[in-house]
């Protein structure tokens, strides 16, 4: 990774749900959603399984998530990210925190050294930098204080009801109605 100090390992057992996934990428569950649905960012913890299972987003997910949230912010489209990121998955980069990508608001641009940086610049286009060791260094302060849970061994067991969760909150209070 360019631009970036040593960062500190990640557990990858350890997943967050969707609540505290777009809490710390600053994304709306809707959001969140459609690009698990659509194949952008697909939690690796553990996947949608059917009408009431939980994802669990990693560390990375969730920082990949915020990467994303900062290219459109920058203008750039939902297109030309996903374009981004389907010719990175092609070369077989599957692990998009080990990359600083650059943006000219236009299209997506991998940096892979300090002088392919310059280049850029030199070009005479305004370029936008994510330095992905930073956005890491903001997730995890973020993620610090929010519930994380480990991800079961057979991917079969589910946790209850996650305290901000609105929807697993009605869930269980329909299914204690029923049950009475």
């Amino acid at each position: 990774m360019l631009f970036t100090d040593d960062l500190t390992a990640i557990d990858e057992t350890v997943g967050f749900r969707g609540p505290t996934a777009c809490k710390a990428a600053g994304i709306s569950y809707r959001q969140l959603d459609y690009w698990a649905r659509t194949n952008l960012v697909e939690p690796t913890v553990r996947g949608a399984k059917g009408s009431g299972s939980q994802r669990l987003y990693s560390f990375r997910d969730i920082l990949v998530l915020k990467v994303v949230k900062r290219l459109l912010d920058t203008g750039v489209s939902l297109q030309q990210i996903r374009a981004a990121v389907g010719a990175l998955r092609l070369r077989g980069i599957e692990d998009l925190t080990k990359l600083t990508l650059m943006s000219d608001g236009a299209s997506v641009y991998e940096c892979t050294s300090p002088h392919e940086v310059i280049d850029l610049v030199q070009g005479g286009q305004g370029v936008f930098g994510i330095a992905v060791g930073r956005v890491w260094r903001e997730v995890e302060a973020t993620l610090a204080s929010m519930p994380a849970e480990h991800a079961a061994l057979d991917g079969a067991a589910e946790a209850g009801p996650f305290p901000e969760d609105e929807l697993s909150a009605r869930r269980a209070r329909r299914n204690k109605k029923n049950a009475v």
